[in-house]
């Protein structure tokens, strides 16, 4: 059956069924700046995160570290009446790997899963990083706070663990420490790789590194704008011909910048929009910093959808820095530097797009589409189980987010009337419920 409908009906339809959860309100009240403040203290206290650094002591060095954090999963999952799977994740790498790893490290770990009642082997992750350096990458033996890198990271997947274990979600959340990450990204390939091995359907993966400075060399103070990296396209790099076959269609279709992590991205901004609109979520075209990289790229190299979450504002005095005072500037990344009233903002962005995510029916997974020489389009895709109906999304092709939806309920197969095809992009999503919805798919079959 064809539906149409005109176009004046479709932009009175626009705002319809914008449904919004008070428990999601409710988990960005509940998210606790004082537990973030103790949290990135017991890191900092620990000397030195360096993944080289002892593993032995009690006190100090990475080993001390993942073993506190261990206990704090574990604490609180005897809290949620273990509704935590906690475990340490190995990966053994061998000294000369890369000029940072001179000696043989077990690059370890900690995860804590929270599974989901419905679709269990759906996951979202949070992600932060355990290890810390000073200027030198190898020195793993001076003091290396790092408090804001990544110490505060590290405390939001610990806080949002808290937060999150109170509620039963459909999807299952990760809440994860990552090592190895100054050495060359070791934790998450391990981990990534780990996910392949057991057939992990990610929803996604949001990396936060660096979360708690709002104070920029570039003399910029702002506590409200974040940044979201995402690369445009993800592609499982070891499937080449596949990559070579969405390369052809994008080239016709577009798509350039519509991959899986960029769709990701699109949904951590409207969540925040919808329910923190105070913020400034500063979508970023880009895999990373100029140059630089960070934990999600491990993920995005096996086709996993993944994206960084950090400040706006750098100040790179506080960054791989040797703790030291030169001509009057105060270097190091030590604790009094970290802003925690931003760091709970920006640790309740994660929650909440993690619990909307969580509350979600699977997205489509075969959005076809189709036109013909007149002011139309046409959409199909697969039906999905426990949803209540899905919602089709345009915007103009040089827009970053979706501008326009419409909601349909109980079909398949929609014809937008009105609408150039050729100047809008198109892409569907799934709603549960409960009002949630799912990450938008863009189209990735072509209807004759």
């Amino acid at each position: 059956m064809k539906h149409l409908i005109p176009l004046f009906l479709l932009l009175l339809s626009l705002n319809a069924f914008a449904q919004t959860d008070q428990k999601i309100y409710d988990i960005v009240d509940a998210i606790s700046e004082e537990n973030l403040r103790n949290d990135v203290k017991r890191l900092a206290d620990f000397g030195t995160r360096h993944t080289l650094s002892d593993t032995i002591s009690a006190t100090r060095g990475i080993g001390a570290a993942r073993r506190w954090i261990k206990s704090e999963f574990d604490n609180i999952s005897k809290d949620c009446n273990n509704c935590l799977n906690v475990f340490y994740q190995n990966n053994f790498v061998k000294k000369g790997t890369n000029q940072r790893i001179v000696k043989d490290v077990n690059v370890v770990n900690v995860v804590a899963i929270q599974k989901g009642t419905k679709y269990p082997n759906r996951f979202i992750i949070m992600s932060g990083d355990i290890d810390s350096r000073v200027s030198d990458p190898n020195d793993f033996t001076s003091d290396a706070p790092g408090a804001n890198d990544n110490a505060t990271g590290m405390a939001g997947a610990i806080e949002a663990a808290r937060v999150l274990s109170q509620y039963k979600f459909e999807n299952s959340i990760i809440y994860v420490g990552l090592s190895g990450e100054e050495q060359g990204l070791f934790g998450g390939q391990g981990l990534a790789k780990y996910a392949k091995e057991q057939n992990w359907d990610i929803i996604g993966v949001l990396n936060n590194d660096m979360i708690g400075n709002i104070s920029g060399v570039d003399g910029v103070i702002d506590n409200r704008a974040f940044r979201i990296f995402s690369e445009p396209i993800t592609t499982d790099e070891t499937d080449p011909e596949k990559l070579a076959n969405q390369n052809r269609t994008r080239r016709f279709y577009g798509g350039e910048v519509d991959g899986t992590s960029r769709q990701l991205a699109r949904y951590v901004y409207k969540t925040t929009k919808t329910y923190m609109p105070e913020m400034n979520p500063m979508l970023v075209y880009r895999l990373d910093r100029f140059g630089r990289g960070g934990h999600h790229r491990p993920f995005n190299d096996m086709g996993f959808a993944g994206l960084r979450i950090m400040e706006a504002h750098e100040n790179y005095t506080q960054q791989h820095q040797d703790i030291r005072t030169e001509n009057g500037i105060n270097y190091g990344d030590t604790f009094e530097h970290v802003n925690f009233p931003y760091c709970k903002k920006l640790t309740a962005v994660n929650a909440i797009t993690m619990a909307s995510l969580a509350s979600a029916p699977p997205a489509p997974t075969e959005v076809g589409i189709g036109g013909i020489v007149e002011a139309s389009a046409k959409l199909k895709w697969n039906k999905v189980e426990g949803a209540k109906g899905y919602k089709i999304y345009w915007r103009d092709t040089t827009s970053p987010t979706w501008d326009h939806s419409h909601y349909v309920e109980g079909i398949t197969e929609f014809t937008l009337k009105g609408i150039v095809i050729d100047n809008s992009f198109f892409g569907v999503a799934t709603l549960g419920e409960n009002g949630h919805e799912s990450v938008v798919v863009f189209p990735n079959k072509i209807m004759r």
